[in-house]
C-alpha cells in the first residue's frame, strides 16, 4: 500500500511538473485586467497631460511639441503636430473593447487634427503610424457603424483624412527611380524652395519597402490607384537591385542612381519590415509575385544570415562572412514572420534566445552581442518581442508563451512604470529612465499583450479577419476580393529556381508541425535554456580530445585548422598530445571586453583656459588618440544638419574645425565620413538621449558600420547628453571655443599639481670628540646654508656603513640657520633610518 501511495505521489508530482506552465482561465483574466489597467494608465496620462501634442513626456508629465523641446535630430521626424499618439492608438481602443473611448477619440481626430502643417516628417514613420492609424481607425469605425451599435454619425472622415495625407506623402516619390525621398514637408512637399528637404540622396530599404500595405489599402478603399502604383514601383526597384548571386539586399540605397550605399544585409534595423511587407502584401492583396519574392529572400536569409539561434548581418556580396558580432532588438519581429510562413523550428529557437536575453537584462537592449552582452543599453519599450510571443502562442497553443507574456507585463510594471505613464529605459544596466513614451507603445505593445491573454470570444472583432501592419494596425484581408484591385500590375514575375519546401504556398498546419508530439516546442527550447548562462550551475569543462584530419591539399592538420580560423594551444605535461581549441570568434570577444580608455574634451580658449574638462568615450576606428602625444586641438563648429547623416551643407564652416554632431538615425561611421569629406579635423558626437551622463551610464567605444573604416583618419569622441550640453552652451555663449581631444590621463594640468618648494634633510650629529676619537667613521658632508639656498659639499668619504641621521622638517626652520647650527636642538633623532 505504501509503495502504491509513493508511486501515485511520484506520478502526480511528475504531472505537476509537466503542467507547471499551464495557465488557468482565472490567471489569464487577472493578467488581462492588469494589461487594461496599464493601458488606462498610459493612455490616460497622454490624454490628460499631453494631448493634443504628438507624444507624452512621462518624466516631465507634459506633451512633446516639436520645436518647443530640445531637438533630437531625425528622431523628431516622427512628430508632425498631428496628435500622433492619439491616431496611432485608435484601433487599439477597439481591440481592448474601449468603444466609448474610441468614439470620443475619433471625434477628437476629426475635429482637432490638421495635416497641412509646415513641418518636415519621415515618410516611413508617417506612413506606418499616421496613415496606418487613420486607415485602421476607419476600418473599425465602419465596422461598428455597420453593426448599428455605434458611430452612426460617422461619414468616412478618417478615410478622407487618410487620402489627404496620402497625397501629401506622394511628392516624396517624385524621383527618377521611383524610390521615395526619406523626408517630406507636409505643406510644401519635397522640391519646393520652402520645403527644407529634398537634398537627401539615400534611404533605408525598410523605408522604401514598407509602403505597400497602407498605400494599397488606401487605393482599394478610396478608388485612387496612384498610391498602390507608387508603392509597387518602389518594391520593384528593391527587387531588381538585389544581389543576384545571394538574393540579398543591402540596408541603405541611393534613391537617384539605385546604387547600394550600405551593403550590410540582415533582418534588423533598416531592412526588417521590407521582408515583412512582402509576405503580408501577399496575404492582404493575394498577389503571388510578393510571396515568390519573399520565398527567394527567405531562402537566402536562412542560408546566410540565420545561424540558429542567432541572426547575424552579412555582406550582401560576400554573404558567407558575418560583418558584425552584435544584433539589434528590431530583429525580434522575425520569429513572428517565420510563424506566418510556417517555419516554426527556427522561430522557436530565435525567440528562446531573445527570451534568455530579457532574463539577463530585464529588457531587450537596443543592441546586444553574439555573447549576449549589452552593446547599446537603451530600451525604448519596443513591442517586437511581444509580437513574436503572440504569434508563437497562436501557432502552438503552448502555455509557455503565456508565461513569457506574463514576464513582459511584470517587467514593464516593475522597471518602466512611472507616475505619469511608462518611460523608456535609458540603459538596461543602470535602469535609468528616459523622458520618452513613443506612440508605438500604445499602438502595438498593449494590443499584442491583450490579444495574447484573450479568447476569441472575448474580443469585439474577429481578429482572424485582419492582417497586422508593421505598426499593428488592422487591415481587412477581404480587401483583395471586396475592393477593386490595381489593374496595371507591372511587377516582374519571378521564376522559382529554388526548390519549394513544405511551406512555400501553405499556411501553418498544427497537424504537420506537431505530428503526435506535443513536446516538440519544448524540446527545441530546452537546447537554449541556459544560452546566456542565467540559471546554469557552473561545472568544470572536461578535456575533450579531437582528431586532426588530413586532407588532399597537402596542408598539415594544424595549418589546415588555422586556415579555418581555429588555433590550437598545447595543454600541460599531463595531457600530452591534447590541445585547447580556440576559435577566431573568441578574439573579437576578448576585444569587446577590453577596458574603455576614457577620453576628454578640454576647453582651452578663454575664459575656460583648460579648467573645463568633459569626460568622453573613444572610438574603435579613426585616429587613435592614445598614440597622439599632444592630442588634437581645434575650434568647434556644429554640423548642419546636426545629425550629419547626409552630406553637410556648411562645409565651409567645418573645414579645419572640430565638428560637433548629434548621435542617432545612422551609424557613427556614416556621419564621420560626411564630416571628414567636409574638411573637419575631428568630430565630437553628442548623445541624443536626453539626460544621459557619464556618471550613470558606462562609457563605450563607438564602432563602425560593418564595412571597412580604414578611410576614416580623423579623431572621434563621444559625449553623453549632459556633458554635451556643457559644450554646446559654451559654443552658444562664446564666439570661438577651442578644445583639445586627448586621453583623460594626458589632459593639460593632469598630475602636475605644483607643490611648495621644500626639502627633507637627514642629518647625523656627531657627539663631541667622536670623529676625532675614531669611534664612528663614515661619509662626512658639510652643509652650507646660505640666503638663496643650500649647497651640499662632500668633504670626506669613509667606509663606515652605520649612520645616525636627524630629519630636519620645514617646521624646524622657524629659527634662522647658520653654518654653525649643527647643534640645533629641534632636530629629531632617528638612529635606525636607512641612508
Amino acid at each position: 500500500m505504501l509503495l502504491k501511495t509513493l508511486l501515485i505521489t511520484s506520478f502526480l508530482g511528475w504531472v505537476k511538473c509537466q503542467d507547471s506552465q499551464i495557465m488557468t482561465l482565472e490567471e489569464k483574466t487577472v493578467i488581462r485586467d492588469q494589461i487594461l489597467e496599464m493601458f488606462d494608465h498610459a493612455y490616460g496620462s497622454y490624454m490628460k497631460n499631453a494631448y493634443p501634442a504628438d507624444e507624452l513626456m512621462p518624466l516631465s508629465c507634459r506633451g512633446r511639441v516639436r520645436g518647443q523641446e530640445p531637438n533630437r535630430g531625425d528622431i523628431d521626424d516622427s512628430l508632425g503636430k498631428f496628435s500622433l499618439t492619439l491616431i496611432d492608438t485608435l484601433d487599439t481602443l477597439v481591440v481592448l473593447n474601449k468603444l466609448d473611448e474610441f468614439e470620443d477619440a475619433v471625434r477628437k481626430v476629426v475635429t482637432d487634427v490638421r495635416l497641412d502643417n509646415d513641418v518636415v516628417v519621415s515618410v516611413f514613420e508617417t506612413n506606418i503610424r499616421v496613415l496606418g492609424g487613420l486607415l485602421g481607425g476607419h476600418v473599425m469605425a465602419d465596422l461598428l457603424q455597420q453593426r448599428g451599435e455605434r458611430m452612426q454619425w460617422y461619414r468616412d472622415e478618417l478615410l478622407h483624412m487618410a487620402k489627404e495625407l496620402g497625397h501629401r506623402l506622394l511628392p516624396a516619390f517624385n524621383t527618377t527611380s521611383g524610390l521615395p525621398y526619406p523626408k517630406v514637408n507636409l505643406r510644401y512637399g519635397v522640391l519646393n524652395p520652402l520645403s527644407r528637404t529634398g537634398t537627401e540622396s539615400d534611404t533605408c530599404t525598410a523605408c522604401a519597402g514598407t509602403m505597400i500595405l497602407e498605400f494599397a489599402a488606401l487605393s482599394r478603399l478610396s478608388g485612387e490607384s496612384v498610391f498602390e502604383e507608387h508603392a509597387r514601383k518602389a518594391l520593384d526597384v528593391l527587387w531588381q537591385r538585389r544581389q543576384k548571386g545571394s538574393d540579398l539586399v543591402g540596408t541603405v540605397i541611393n534613391i537617384h542612381n539605385e546604387e547600394w550605399v550600405r551593403r550590410e544585409s540582415g533582418v534588423g534595423a533598416g531592412i526588417d519590415s521590407y521582408y515583412e511587407y512582402l509576405m503580408k502584401a501577399y496575404i492582404l492583396l493575394g498577389d503571388n509575385v510578393f510571396l515568390e519574392r519573399f520565398n527567394i529572400h527567405y531562402s537566402a536569409i536562412m542560408k546566410y544570415i540565420s545561424q540558429p539561434p542567432l541572426l547575424l548581418n552579412v555582406h550582401m556580396h560576400n554573404p558567407t562572412v558575418s560583418v558584425r558580432s552584435w544584433m539589434d532588438s528590431l530583429l525580434a519581429f522575425f520569429p513572428g514572420l517565420q510563424v506566418l510562413r510556417g517555419d516554426l523550428k527556427p522561430a522557436i529557437e530565435t525567440h528562446e534566445m531573445l527570451y534568455q536575453v530579457t532574463k539577463q537584462h530585464k529588457f531587450l537592449p537596443e543592441a546586444f552581442t553574439s555573447e549576449f552582452r549589452v552593446h547599446w543599453g537603451q530600451h525604448l519599450l519596443r513591442p517586437e518581442f511581444a509580437e513574436s510571443t503572440y504569434y508563437l502562442y497562436k501557432a502552438t497553443g503552448d502555455p509557455y508563451y503565456l508565461r513569457v507574456g506574463q514576464s513582459i507585463v511584470e517587467k514593464l510594471n516593475a522597471y518602466a512604470r512611472v507616475p505619469c505613464g511608462f518611460a523608456a529605459v535609458q540603459d538596461v544596466r543602470t535602469g535609468m529612465h528616459e523622458d520618452r513614451m513613443d506612440s508605438f507603445f500604445l499602438a502595438e505593445m498593449f494590443k499584442y499583450l491583450y490579444l495574447l491573454f484573450s479568447e476569441k470570444s472575448q474580443l469585439p472583432i474577429d481578429i482572424d479577419d485582419y492582417i497586422f501592419t508593421t505598426e499593428a494596425h488592422l487591415l481587412p484581408v477581404s480587401l483583395s476580393i471586396t475592393k477593386p484591385p490595381y489593374q496595371r500590375n507591372h511587377t516582374e514575375t519571378v521564376p522559382l529556381s529554388q526548390e519549394e519546401d513544405l511551406f512555400t504556398h501553405s499556411c501553418p498546419s498544427m497537424e504537420t508541425l506537431f505530428p503526435n508530439n506535443p513536446s516538440f516546442a519544448k524540446t527545441i527550447r530546452d537546447s537554449y535554456k541556459y544560452l546566456t548562462g542565467v540559471g546554469r550551475a557552473v561545472h568544470p569543462v572536461p578535456v575533450r580530445e579531437i582528431d586532426l584530419p588530413f586532407h588532399d591539399n597537402g596542408m598539415e592538420p594544424v595549418e589546415f585548422l588555422k586556415s579555418m580560423g581555429i588555433s590550437l594551444t598545447p595543454l600541460n605535461e599531463d595531457h600530452k598530445g591534447v590541445y585547447l581549441v580556440k576559435l577566431v570568434a573568441e578574439v573579437s570577444q576578448a576585444l569587446e571586453e577590453e577596458e574603455v580608455v576614457p577620453h576628454v574634451v578640454q576647453l582651452i580658449s578663454p575664459p575656460f583656459l583648460g579648467r573645463t574638462v568633459i569626460t568622453a568615450g573613444p572610438a574603435k576606428f579613426g585616429m587613435d588618440l592614445t598614440k597622439q602625444e599632444h592630442g588634437v586641438k581645434g575650434s568647434i563648429a556644429k554640423a548642419s544638419p546636426y545629425t550629419a547623416c547626409v552630406p553637410v551643407d556648411n562645409a565651409a564652416q567645418l573645414k579645419g574645425h572640430i565638428a560637433v554632431a548629434l548621435r542617432g538615425d545612422c551609424m557613427f561611421a556614416v556621419k564621420a565620413r560626411h564630416l571628414q569629406e567636409a574638411g573637419a579635423i575631428g568630430v565630437i558626437f553628442i548623445d541624443h538621449h536626453e539626460g544621459s551622463n557619464s556618471q550613470d551610464t558606462p562609457l563605450f567605444q563607438m564602432v563602425g558600420d560593418g564595412d571597412s573604416t580604414e578611410d576614416l583618419t580623423l579623431p572621434l569622441v563621444f559625449l553623453f547628453s549632459q556633458e554635451g550640453a556643457v559644450l554646446t552652451s559654451a559654443l552658444k555663449e562664446n564666439h570661438n571655443v577651442d578644445v583639445l581631444l586627448l586621453p583623460k590621463e594626458r589632459q593639460l594640468g593632469h598630475g602636475k599639481t605644483e607643490k611648495p618648494a621644500g626639502m627633507n634633510i637627514k642629518l647625523r650629529l656627531a657627539e663631541e670628540g667622536e670623529l676625532e676619537d675614531g669611534a664612528a667613521r663614515g661619509p662626512t658632508l658639510e652643509f652650507v646654508l646660505e640666503k638663496d639656498g643650500m649647497i651640499l659639499k662632500e668633504v670626506e668619504q669613509e667606509a663606515q656603513h652605520k649612520q645616525f641621521c636627524i630629519e630636519a622638517t620645514e617646521e624646524d626652520r622657524t629659527e634662522p640657520y647658520s653654518a654653525d647650527s649643527s647643534q640645533n636642538t629641534n632636530s629629531n633623532s632617528a638612529p635606525d633610518a636607512e641612508p
